[in-house]
C-alpha cells in the first residue's frame, strides 16, 4: 500500500520551507506543497471549495466558527503565522490622538472586523492601556484601496456593534489620511505613513513597546494555525500527529540554517543579534507548537473572543478545539 497523497496550502514561510522542498517528507505522506503569498486566499479557497487536506487558517476564524458549531475544520496544534501588533496601530495626530486613550469616543477604521489581528490589537488597548472599545465607532473597508461591493463581510459579534461601511470609492487610507477617522487598525500599513506628516504610529518605538509586552505577558501573538478537513481527521487520525512532527522538524531545520554563522543564509544585516535575541528572549524557539506550550496566548484570546462578543461564554476547552497530538512532550 502507497503513501497517502495530500495537498497542504500555507503562505511562503520558512518554517515550512523543508516540507515543500522535500527535506522533511512526514511518515507515510506524499506532500503537495502550495505556498501561496496571500493567506485570506487560502481561507477561501478552503471554506468555500475545500481546495485542501490541510492548510493555514485564521485563528480567530476557526476559533468563532468552530465554537459555534459551524466549521468542518479541525486545527492541529501548529501555529505558522505569529506577528506582534503594536507596530499596527495608525492614528491621524491632527485628530488629538497622541496616546492609547485618546481613542475613546473617536471613529476607528478597520479592514475586517473580525480578523485576527483586529481582535488582538483591540485587547490589548482595553486591556493594557484602557481603552474603552464600547466607546469606538468603527469603520470597516479596504486598507489601500476601496472594497469591491461584491467581498463578503467576516464573522460579526453576536451582540451589537456601531459599525459602518467605508464609502464605496474610498479606502480606510483615504479616510485616515483626510482625518475623517482618527486612527486605523489592522493587519495592513497604509500607504500615507511616511508620505502625509499627519498619518503616524500610535507606538513610535513599536519594537520596544513589543519587547515589554512580551517581557509582561509571555504572549507572542498567534495569527494562523493549521487545519485539517474533518473528514480526513475521522478517516486518518495518525495524520495530525504525523504533520505535527514535520511540521516540527521543517521548524528545527530552519532555525538550524538561521544560526549558521559562515554566511547569511537571509538578507538580515545583524542576523546574529537578531538570533542572540532569539535564544534570550524566546528560549531558542520562538515559534511553539502544540497546546500547553501556548496555553496562556491561546487562553488569552479566547478571552478577547469572548469579551468582543464573538464566542458565547462559556467558551469551549481548547483540548476540544485542537487534534490531540499523542506522545508529545510539550
Amino acid at each position: 500500500m502507497g503513501n497517502l497523497s495530500l495537498t497542504l496550502a500555507t503562505g511562503p514561510y520558512d518554517r515550512v520551507e523543508a516540507i515543500a522542498k522535500g527535506e522533511v517528507r512526514p511518515e507515510g505522506i506524499d506532500v503537495t506543497c502550495l505556498q501561496i503569498q496571500s493567506p485570506p486566499e487560502i481561507f477561501t479557497r478552503m471554506m468555500k471549495t475545500r481546495a485542501f487536506d490541510l492548510c493555514e487558517m485564521s485563528l480567530s476564524t476557526y476559533l468563532t466558527r468552530r465554537a459555534r458549531g459551524s466549521f468542518p475544520f479541525i486545527a492541529l496544534p501548529v501555529f505558522p503565522s505569529r506577528l506582534f501588533r503594536h507596530a499596527y496601530v495608525y492614528v491621524n495626530r491632527e485628530q488629538g490622538v497622541t496616546e492609547p486613550a485618546d481613542l475613546n469616543g473617536k471613529r476607528v477604521g478597520v479592514q475586517e472586523y473580525g480578523q485576527t489581528a483586529a481582535v488582538w490589537i483591540r485587547g490589548i488597548l482595553q486591556h493594557r492601556h484602557g481603552v474603552d472599545l464600547s466607546s469606538i465607532r468603527w469603520v470597516e473597508g479596504g486598507v489601500n484601496a476601496p472594497r469591491p461591493p461584491d467581498d463578503e463581510v467576516d464573522l460579526r459579534p453576536l451582540g451589537e456593534l456601531d459599525l459602518e461601511t467605508a464609502p464605496a470609492d474610498k479606502s480606510i487610507n483615504d479616510l485616515l489620511a483626510a482625518g475623517d477617522i482618527a486612527a486605523y487598525l489592522g493587519a495592513r500599513q497604509p500607504d500615507s505613513l511616511g508620505k502625509n506628516p499627519a498619518v503616524a504610529r500610535l507606538f513610535p518605538d513599536y519594537r520596544r513597546a513589543e519587547r515589554k509586552y512580551f517581557e509582561d505577558t509571555g504572549i507572542f501573538p498567534i495569527m494562523h494555525t493549521i487545519v485539517m478537513r474533518e473528514e480526513l481527521h475521522a478517516q486518518h487520525p495518525w495524520v495530525a500527529e504525523t504533520m505535527f512532527k514535520a511540521f516540527q522538524a521543517a521548524k528545527a531545520w530552519t532555525l538550524k540554517h538561521m544560526g549558521f554563522t559562515g554566511t547569511m543564509v537571509y538578507m538580515v544585516p545583524w542576523l546574529n543579534a537578531e538570533m542572540d535575541e532569539i535564544r534570550e528572549l524566546f528560549g531558542g524557539d520562538p515559534y511553539p507548537y502544540g497546546v500547553e506550550a501556548n496555553r496562556n496566548t491561546l487562553e488569552t484570546f479566547m478571552q478577547y473572543l469572548v469579551e468582543q462578543g464573538f464566542v458565547a461564554e462559556p467558551s469551549p476547552a481548547l483540548e476540544d478545539l485542537f487534534t490531540p497530538i499523542v506522545g508529545w512532550a510539550e
